[in-house]
Order: C-alpha cells, then sequence, then structure tokens
C-alpha cells in the first residue's frame, strides 16, 4: 500500500544560535530558535513521514517539554523516525520538499542537504528532493523573521 504524507514547520530567526537546515549548516549572521537545533527543514520531513504512516507528529515523539531534546541534532531524531516507520513495517519511496526563506541564498547547499537527509533515511539521493524560494519579500519569511519548509513524502507499507 502506497501513503503520502505531508509536514510543515517554522522557525524564527534568533541571534547566537547556528542555521542548521537538512543537517547542513548555514553561515548566516541569525539561526533558528527552537528547542532542539530547530532544522525548519528535518522537521518538515519528520512530521510528513509519521503522518504517512499515521503515526503522529515530532511533538508527540520528541516533546518540547522533554529536556533530553534541548539541542538535539534533528538529524538524529530523522534517523529515530525511519527506525520507527520500518519498526511498523514502511519503507520510504520518496521526500519532496522546499524551503522557504529570503535569506540567506541556499542554492549552494542544497545537494549537501539532499545527502545528509538520504544518509539519515537510509536513502538514496535519488529518492530525496529539496528545494528553495523565498516569497519575494511577503510575509514573515519575506521581512527575514524566520524560515519555514513543506515536505511530502510517500511511504510504501
Amino acid at each position: 500500500m502506497i501513503r503520502i504524507g505531508h509536514g510543515y514547520d517554522v522557525h524564527r530567526f534568533a541571534e547566537n544560535r547556528k542555521l542548521i537546515l537538512g543537517g547542513v549548516e548555514i553561515p548566516y549572521e541569525y539561526g533558528l530558535l527552537g528547542h532542539s537545533d530547530a532544522d525548519v527543514l528535518a522537521h518538515a520531513i519528520m512530521d510528513a513521514l509519521l503522518g504517512a504512516a499515521a503515526l503522529g507528529d515530532i511533538g508527540q515523539h520528541f516533546p518540547d517539554t522533554d529536556e533530553m531534546y534541548s539541542g538535539a541534532d534533528s538529524m538524529l531524531l530523522l534517523r529515530e523516525v525511519c527506525g520507527i516507520l520500518s519498526e511498523n513495517g514502511y519503507s520510504i519511496g520518496n521526500i519532496d520538499s522546499t524551503v522557504i526563506a529570503q535569506k540567506p541564498k541556499l542554492k549552494d547547499y542544497i545537494v549537501n542537504m539532499r545527502q545528509t537527509i538520504a544518509e539519515s533515511c537510509g536513502i538514496d539521493i535519488s529518492q530525496v528532493s529539496v528545494k528553495a524560494t523565498t516569497e519575494e519579500k511577503l510575509g514573515f519569511t519575506g521581512r527575514l523573521e524566520g524560515i519555514s519548509a513543506h515536505a511530502v513524502c510517500v511511504i510504501n507499507s
């Protein structure tokens, strides 16, 4: 059986934080605020995968009230999500994602993000798409207040 999932996440910019997207550190004057490393792309992907399997969301599995996840590496959490999928008889068909950010420009980091995500999921890079776009200076991302990400995935049982 083929199942489809969608995930969305958003984090605001903050000073004195690293900007991590898809497990890759991006040089920028701000990072993203969050309980973990605030990897908005990884979080959207995890929610898409969990949603496709009807296994809840990342807040259920990795609550921000649990100090164990304070500053957590989202790639390790993504590996854990993929393990949960596998334990429930699912495999990943593909992941398609989009990062929405006015700045910084991300094109030079896309391949590295795809590879890092693929490795964390135990799949081939050809099964992972990462795209980046702006909102033409509209909305909170356009005002440089933060970054958002969408992800969709196909899983198979």
